[in-house]
């Protein structure tokens, strides 16, 4: 309290500050309630694609070891390697309550078997079959991709806005109070003292 000035126009300030505090508080609250819904509402799609992304990948895993007993390991590579396009993959941005999460964009992974840049003599079915698995895991890897960066920086927001939160609550708010209160018993007990002494003026006269 030595830092406190016990005058009225600090206590209009402190009582500015309380106001401020108390609308902040609000506001951030607020804010950590909407990050939170937001958080497990994606959830839920993290789940969703994690488990698509597992099934994707045992079904793809399952098709290029079915090439692979059928065809060489030589053919697979050779397709591979025939390829001609890769996929671009694009690195936007988009705001989720002030929090920047990113939009990651791909061009067209899944290709027609023209596209693929191998003949159609030069590979099996089983080897365009394993392609095709292993597009449709490329794609389910980027969507992964994007919800666990956005998890991960939502989740960075709220304990951020948390430690805020809780900061105002138990710290700021109540320490401006304090003040405050401190403020007005000064401000009373000097009103008492100089009524004491106009009185004693008066009783003197």
């Amino acid at each position: 309290m030595a830092d406190v000035k016990p005058t009225r126009s600090e206590l209009l300030l402190v009582k500015k500050k309380i106001t401020l505090a108390v609308s902040g508080h609000k506001l951030l609250r607020k804010k950590r309630d909407g990050l939170i819904l937001e958080f497990f509402s994606i959830l839920k799609k993290a789940r969703n694609i994690r488990a698509a992304l597992i099934e994707e990948h045992r079904s793809a895993l399952g098709k290029i070891n079915i090439a692979r007993a059928i065809d060489s390991d030589i053919q697979i590579k050779s397709a591979a390697m025939s390829i001609k396009r890769q996929p671009l993959v694009e690195l936007e941005t988009k705001n989720i309550m002030g929090v920047k999460i990113p939009s990651i964009k791909s061009g067209e992974v899944k290709k027609s078997i023209f596209e693929r840049g191998y003949g159609l003599l030069s590979a099996t079915s089983k080897i365009d079959e394993a392609a095709e698995a292993y597009e449709s895991l490329v794609e389910k890897i980027i969507a992964a991709a994007e919800i666990d960066i956005t998890l991960k920086r939502l989740l960075k927001e709220i304990e951020r806005t948390k430690r805020k939160v809780n900061a105002l609550e138990q710290i700021t708010i109540p320490r401006l109070n304090r003040d405050a209160a401190y403020i007005r018993f000064r401000l009373e007990e000097m009103e008492r003292d100089n009524f004491s002494r106009l009185k004693m003026l008066k009783t003197a006269r």
